[in-house]
């Protein structure tokens, strides 16, 4: 089973509506998995229209709690908190939940044991059944931390699932930058395709990310998002790709259909046809080609 991974340098520049796309293209022709690695602002499912079939969980990280029937009010625990996030109250401290780092150190100086660590709900991942294959998801909840480490397993249980029923291909729409949930998503990965916006920062965003995946180990193939908006910073990406050995594997023509496919929750290829569509298959073309 292949893996491919969807990442750019920066959110907007049409990764999830490229990922959409190849996942019509490629269910015609295979049997795939998908998984949307973007957990801070999953919205694959958006195109998708997927049934939820499985919820589960995520927890990760811990709080520390005071015991107010115990604490003494000897301050100790705000005193060695170096996030401030001990907060003196009406009678005994507080923990503030939004400020504590769970790194115990109030725990270990309480000298009553008032203090105790408490392990957090951070997110929730889910299962999903969508006309292309099975979906893997996840929704992070806002102010937690810990999202390279939700990627890892909605990847791992796409991956699991893939290798049960002889998928094909396992199809990532990783997150957006450099961070610690695109090195997640792109750990493992055969093949990363970037889809990068013909902007002034275009260059700069797609360098940053392609050394991120050259650092790991996973070759890349770039498609340049509305090419024919500014041709100059196209030829520009172009010739910085071919300078690095790295194939574009196709320009992706400015179309409104793509919105009103969109607005529809219907993937640009399974809208219509016309120049974008052509140009998101030869793009799969590519893809094919370098995974085999």
């Amino acid at each position: 089973m292949k893996q491919l991974v969807i990442l750019s340098g920066k959110g907007g520049t049409g990764k999830t509506t490229v990922t959409a796309a190849l996942a019509h293209i490629a269910s015609q022709e295979l049997s795939i998995v998908l998984a949307d690695a973007d957990v801070d602002a999953a919205n694959l499912e958006l195109v998708l229209d997927p049934t939820k079939l499985e919820e589960h969980d995520f927890v990760s990280g811990k709080l520390a709690v005071i015991d107010p029937g115990m604490c003494i009010s000897c301050g100790m625990c705000e005193d060695v908190c170096r996030f401030d996030a001990v907060l003196p109250g009406d009678e005994t401290y507080r923990v503030d939940a939004v400020g504590c780092e769970g790194c115990a150190a109030c725990v270990y100086q309480c000298p009553e044991d008032a203090i105790h660590m408490e392990e957090q709900l951070a997110g929730r991942w889910f299962r999903s059944d969508t006309r292309f294959g099975p979906l893997f998801h996840a929704h992070l909840f806002a102010g937690q931390e810990n999202s390279g480490k939700l990627v890892t397993l909605v990847k791992q249980q796409a991956r699991l699932l893939g290798l049960d029923t002889g998928a094909a291909l396992t199809l990532v729409d990783g997150p957006p930058g450099i961070g610690c949930p695109v090195i997640s998503a792109s750990s493992g990965m055969d093949l990363a395709l970037h889809v990068v916006e013909p902007t002034v920062s275009g260059v700069h965003d797609l360098e940053r990310v392609l050394g991120t995946t050259d650092h790991f180990g996973v070759p890349s193939l770039v498609a340049i998002n509305k090419a024919d908006l500014n041709q100059a910073r196209s030829e520009q990406i172009a010739a910085y790709c071919a300078g690095r050995g790295v194939q574009v594997t196709g320009l992706i023509p400015y179309d409104t259909v793509v919105t009103k496919a969109m607005v529809q929750g219907r993937p640009v290829t399974d809208y219509t046809d016309g120049p974008v569509t052509e140009a998101l298959r030869g793009i799969w073309g590519q893809i094919k080609c370098r995974l085999a």
